[in-house]
């Protein structure tokens, strides 16, 4: 089961990210006296008590703007609710409840997401009555902690785990591939999702989405059932773009953890951003399989070489993930959308590919006898054999002589030899490296 996200929600300066920093155990997210130093998602692995969950430092909600304030602030807590299976609500003891903090907790109210209240800067048990002002917001009893001297937060992530998915969960049916359809803004991915439900399938049910409200399509298309995540459109149109960008990328990771396929859409008449190789990025360290779907190829002026001219654009900015095929489609007249189910259906095929061991230590005495493994002070690398441990992604144990003179090159260089063999296109290997006892 993927790992539940936990969100961290309140106005600037309650000491969100001094917070965030004690809970994962390291100097993470910037901390700094001044309103919003947490410009960017900032999100790390955590556990508690044996669960394991995603932490997710936001931004501070704005409650300054002059300028739709009530706007800025649903748009702000919606898109974090939406994404989290947990919330907490920081507040600061210290200065007391706000107007602020009254606007957010009615609207955490509302929502069906759990939501633990913590009161920060409560730095000593004289500070522990003004926890009881904040029974006021009406989100059940507040919890005293201190970010700063670790005081209290062991009590807090307690409650935090009860409220936490069952662990036991388990996939409604293994059989179905899982796409998400996630980029920026404005690329086409409603209309790539709209184009694919509305081509001769069968749209067969509606399926809750586990980490958000979205819903999600499950429809058949030649005897294969696929599952579509939809984080299309799930972005409002707005002048008040930067606190939404901040959010992008959590709403993609909840997104791409839950598929076995994403399409990593582009916009063909624009450069690729940093944002499009932040969301590539995420696909490619959750290990999920890829592909690029580049958009809007109707609006680009071409010869014989734009093409290629735009493949080698992409790989310049998202070299990481060569690996995934590319499609140069049009949303709206429907120029190769075909091909991005059957690009699925191949990624999808290498995800879950299993290799015998018997041909794998092949594979990699070939390797070995192509390229010598490296060597350091008079010790050269041996490695003993091999054996694939799973699927999705496909990953791949070495027993060695000392994993120390593993070099990355070396590394990289099998990666590439097995990937070419067993030609693992679209999706990421795992190759692990370890002492033969």
């Amino acid at each position: 089961m993927d790992k539940p996200i936990v969100a961290i929600v309140g106005r600037p300066n309650v000491g969100k990210s001094t917070f965030f920093n004690q809970i994962v155990g390291k100097r993470i997210s910037i901390v700094d006296d001044q309103p919003g130093v947490t410009r960017d998602r900032i999100y790390a692995d955590a556990e508690w008590l044996n669960r394991k969950f995603t932490l997710v430092d936001t931004g501070g909600l704005d409650t300054e703007s002059d300028d739709e304030l009530l706007v800025h602030i649903r748009r702000q807590v919606e898109i974090a609710i939406d994404t989290a299976d947990v919330i907490i609500f920081l507040v600061d003891g210290q200065v007391g409840v706000t107007p602020a903090d009254l606007q957010i907790a009615n609207f955490l109210r509302k929502t069906r997401k759990p939501v633990v209240l913590a009161v920060n800067k409560i730095d000593n048990y004289e500070d522990e009555s003004m926890v009881l002002e904040f029974y006021s917001l009406g989100l059940g009893e507040p919890i005293g902690i201190s970010s700063i001297h670790k005081r209290g937060i062991g009590d807090l992530l307690d409650r935090v785990v009860k409220h936490l998915p069952d662990k036991e969960v388990e996939e409604e049916e293994d059989q179905i591939i899982k796409i998400a359809v996630v980029g920026r803004p404005n690329v086409g991915k409603s209309s790539l999702v709209n184009r694919i439900l509305g081509e001769e399938r069968v749209i067969v049910s509606d399926i809750p989405g586990t980490t958000r409200d979205a819903i999600d399509t499950l429809f058949e298309m030649e005897g294969k059932e696929y599952v579509i995540i939809d984080t299309a459109g799930i972005r409002r149109k707005s002048r008040i773009n930067e606190a939404l960008e901040r959010y992008s990328v959590l709403r993609a990771l909840a997104a791409i953890r839950r598929c076995d396929v994403a399409l990593i859409m582009l916009d063909a008449t624009q450069p690729v951003a940093e944002q499009d190789a932040k969301i590539a990025g995420l696909v490619h360290d959750e290990g999920k399989a890829s592909v690029i779907v580049v958009n809007k190829w109707d609006l680009v002026e071409k010869d014989t070489y734009t093409m290629e001219e735009y493949k080698n654009r992409i790989l310049q900015r998202l070299g990481f993930i060569a690996y995934a095929p590319m499609v140069f489609i049009s949303a709206k007249t429907g120029q190769r959308v075909h091909r991005v189910l059957e690009l699925v259906d191949e990624v999808y095929s290498r995800y879950t590919m299993r290799v015998s061991t018997g041909v794998l230590n092949d594979c990699i005495s070939d390797a070995v006898a192509v390229a010598a493994p490296p060597s350091e002070k008079g010790r050269m690398l041996k490695i003993y054999y091999a054996t694939q441990v799973s699927v999705k992604p496909p990953t791949f144990v070495l027993f060695v002589n000392d994993p120390e003179l593993m070099h990355d090159s070396y590394q990289r260089y099998l990666e590439n030899y097995l990937r070419k063999t067993f030609g693992l296109t679209g999706t990421p290997i795992r190759l692990l490296v370890r002492q033969r006892s």
